[in-house]
């Protein structure tokens, strides 16, 4: 069985501001659009009201990014000042491995097959040969 939430009743407070604010909506919007988005007042009025949905949704996602980001910084910097004697830094920004291009390794391996029937494997001898390494064996002790 679930349990719901119980049913959002606005308090009389609540309702008074509400009835407060509402004749300062273009203003609180306005004032939003100017400092957090950086537009002018004739740049605001010539957004639509779709567009204006569009902004404060990308500027939301913005905001959880950056908090994102931030929490992280803090419990990466946390987790290495706690960090035992001896034991190595976390990094904030692991690397990682560039992704592979599947079609370009295909068309590599497809291509080395093709040179192999035609020549034989003797130019991977001649490269370890060339750089004064030793052939290894295979299993079989070729």
């Amino acid at each position: 069985m679930e349990s719901e939430l119980p049913k959002y009743e606005p308090t009389l407070h609540d309702l008074k501001m509400g009835k407060l604010a509402q004749p300062f909506t273009y203003e609180r919007e306005l004032a939003f659009f100017v400092v957090q988005v950086g537009l002018s007042i004739d740049e605001y009025d010539m957004l639509t009201e779709k567009e204006k949905m569009f902004i404060r949704k990308e500027y939301e996602n913005k905001f959880v990014k950056d908090m994102t980001w931030l929490r992280n910084a803090v419990l990466n910097a946390t987790v290495n000042a706690n960090r035992k004697r001896n034991q190595p830094f976390r990094d904030l920004f692991p690397k990682k491995a560039p992704k592979a291009d599947k079609e370009y390794n295909e068309k590599v391996i497809q291509t080395v097959e093709e040179i192999e029937a035609r020549n034989g494997k003797g130019w991977v001898e001649l490269i370890y040969r060339q750089n004064g390494m030793k052939i290894p064996l295979q299993k079989g002790g070729k």
